[in-house]
């Protein structure tokens, strides 16, 4: 079986400084709660939705306009086997422009269908991703999806 990291995109009228600049609003689109930031190089925050997520990301790569990259140091998955099953992914932002519209595309990396959580963890990026950032980017509020 080939491993497929989980990846989704959609295009937006938005420019893409309104894109990258939503992206980094972190707190504004994934939904549980967040500590620390992700608006620059080497900056750290931790993700926690109740008691079935945690996970602590470094931004290791940040290109204004065009990439984000967080290197995910730390998880713990109540609901795997394997509660580190994050711990070395790393979430892409990618940004370009594509017929006169800017397109995002989001990669998982390491999210892949060999693991356990990727059923349940490619369907919540799908709902954060596709509708809370994508709304986000279009109407200036992440939506609630979960």
């Amino acid at each position: 079986m080939e491993n497929k990291d989980f990846t989704t995109s959609f295009l937006v009228d938005q420019t893409p400084g309104e894109v990258f600049a939503a992206i980094n609003r972190v707190s504004d689109w994934w939904q549980g709660e967040i500590k620390g930031g992700a608006s620059k190089l080497n900056d750290e925050f931790t993700y926690q939705m109740e008691e079935f997520h945690f996970s602590k990301q470094k931004v290791v790569e940040f290109v204004p306009n065009k990439k984000v990259v967080w290197l995910v140091t730390d998880s713990k998955l109540t609901f795997t086997k394997d509660v580190s099953e994050w711990t070395g992914t790393k979430i892409v932002f990618e940004i370009t422009e594509k017929d006169n519209k800017t397109q995002l595309r989001f990669t998982h990396m390491g999210l892949a269908p060999t693991i356990e959580c990727y059923n349940d963890c490619s369907n919540a990026w799908s709902q954060l991703v596709g509708q809370s950032l994508y709304s986000l980017i279009t109407t200036g509020k992440g939506k609630k999806v979960f």
